[in-house]
């Protein structure tokens, strides 16, 4: 009896060991990242002679829909009120039931394209660009659609662009993108491969965009977007590759608003060199005085005035077919901005680089017989002094010797601002490299062309450091003086000689200026010469 007493105690006890284990067993484990699944559909995926009033989709777990106003695409198009979808956005299910309350058209494809609205309940794991798809005749629509996007300026191209199709006939015009849904769509996913299925023979107008705002439509503020210059005709047309570019936005004024007692900001959309007119229509005193220039960090100008005193200033703005009044009216309670200096430049100068300083408030005049630059062995350095186009920087030109030390000093009367300000004395110091440290790009174009284009130089982090136009013959291109690290090299076919890159237009049907990367990152080292050939498609 004990033996049997014990035996069943050690049973007893691994039993409740296990269970305990298994009770304090980790939780969590790896995040789900997988989307649901489609378990079945009813009637079948890719059916024919379609007549049902209902549609079942069963997934292998818990979904939930959002955002289906928007995100859902029917192909053809069917009025809103003809279907029904359940479940609701709020509840959750495993299934989607489409209620048809009206007959469809006779011997066609639809396609229902979800976007990016099914998501799993618990870690909201897209399903993205779920379609379903079937058609009342006996035939299924199956022609197809690829290709790739490509970005017109940037290296890489992002994942995630939508591509959509109307059909181009009388119902489409240009505006089309900017108010209607498209009739098909597809996306690239993660990756810049696109591919339309299920679609009627017929003549299309693709567009790539980027679509910021999750909307089928063309938002010139935010999306990017890329089209070809003529339909497209199916079956004919089955690999279309498109270039994305983000078109410069139409030049608008927001609305001024007040900053303190001698200063204004007024908001811009776009190009500010497409800016109309900005014009003060309030009556002032012979002595008032005003000056505008940028802010460098937000689109916005600041309007600066002195000698006046009143409590609001009234404007004419005029945008590219819009002229408005804006009155802007004052506040009390702020003081006029302080004057701030600091210097652009960090404590190492490289060759050819300038000496910047930078002010908060517009710089009116500098006095170079105020500046004094000495090097380390205390001999005067000549120099050169120049206010910026937006009288907030301040550049100091001298010669940069290696191994050497500056020391620039900025005395009282040197710097007249906006207001005359007093300032302080200022004193900076920056030294320069052995050359040594530097390293030298050589860069041979091989071409067939004898177009005018530009040359940059990209650092690891795609700005611009360097930049050169065509400038000879040989086409021998030489970037000296670099410090060490990751570059890239980018040729922009310069059509127009105007010196800088030039986006393209959809309503215009301008293309972007061609862009091409050298395939490879270029690795330099200190003291070392690199030589690279890079070879220009016509």
């Amino acid at each position: 009896m004990k033996f049997f007493f014990r035996i069943f105690f050690h049973f007893a006890l691994l039993f409740l060991i296990m269970s305990c284990a298994r009770r304090s067993s980790p939780t969590g484990g790896p995040k789900d990242s997988i989307p649901p699944e489609l378990l079945r559909a009813y009637p079948k995926m890719n059916s024919t002679f379609f007549d049902k009033d209902e549609i079942e989709l069963v997934f292998d777990e818990y979904i939930k829909i959002k955002d289906l106003g928007r995100q859902l695409i029917i192909s053809p198009p069917i009025e809103k009120s003809y279907y029904k979808i359940k479940p609701p956005e709020s509840v959750v299910s495993k299934k989607i039931e489409i209620e048809l309350l009206d007959s469809l058209d006779e011997n066609t494809t639809y396609t229902f394209n979800f976007g990016n609205s099914i998501a799993d309940n618990n870690e909201d794991n897209l399903l993205p660009f779920f379609y379903y798809a079937f058609s009342t005749g006996p035939v299924l629509d199956s022609l197809q659609i690829r290709g790739k996007i490509n970005d017109a300026l940037e290296k890489d191209t992002e994942s995630f662009i939508s591509v959509y199709l109307y059909p181009a006939d009388s119902t489409f015009k240009d505006s089309s993108i900017f108010l209607k849904k498209p009739f098909y769509v597809t996306s690239t996913l993660d990756s810049i491969i696109y591919n339309f299925k299920n679609i009627r023979e017929g003549e299309y107008e693709i567009i790539a965009i980027k679509d910021e705002a999750g909307n089928y439509l063309f938002d010139q503020n935010i999306d990017k977007i890329g089209f070809i210059d003529k339909p497209i005709k199916l079956p004919n047309d089955s690999i279309i590759d498109l270039t994305i570019f983000k078109e410069n936005e139409n030049f608008s004024w927001g609305r001024p608003f007040f900053v303190n007692k001698n200063r204004l900001g007024i908001q811009y959309y776009g190009d500010l060199k497409n800016m109309k007119e900005l014009k003060l229509i309030s009556e002032v005193p012979e002595k008032f005085v005003s000056l505008i220039n940028k802010d460098r960090v937000k689109d916005t100008l600041n309007y600066w005035f002195k000698g006046l005193d009143v409590d609001s200033l009234q404007f004419s703005l005029q945008g590219i077919d819009t002229i408005r009044s804006s009155t802007v009216k004052f506040r009390k309670s702020k003081e006029k901005d302080s004057l701030i200096i600091r210097s652009l430049t960090g404590g190492v100068i490289e060759f050819k680089d300038t000496f910047k300083i930078s002010s908060n408030i517009p710089i009116m005049e500098v006095k170079k017989e105020f500046i004094n630059i000495i090097n380390l062995d205390s001999t005067q350095i000549p120099f050169e002094a120049k206010i910026d186009e937006n009288h907030d920087i301040i550049n100091i030109l001298f010669e940069v010797e290696p191994n050497d030390e500056y020391k620039i000093s900025i005395y009282p009367d040197a710097i007249n601002d906006f207001f005359d300000n007093p300032i302080d004395s200022l004193s900076y110091k920056v030294q320069s490299r052995d050359r040594e440290y530097y390293g030298n790009i050589f860069l041979q174009l091989i071409r067939d062309t004898a177009e005018s284009f530009i040359l940059e130089l990209l650092d690891k982090d795609f700005n611009v450091v360097r930049k050169q136009k065509k400038s000879n013959e040989i086409d021998l291109y030489i970037f000296r003086h670099l410090t060490p690290g990751d570059y890239y090299v980018r040729y922009i076919k310069d059509l127009n000689n105007n010196g800088r890159w030039d986006t393209g237009n959809y309503l215009k049907k301008l293309q972007p200026e061609k862009v091409f990367y050298h395939p490879n990152k270029l690795e330099l080292r200190s003291n070392w010469d690199l030589n690279e050939n890079f070879f220009i498609e016509k």
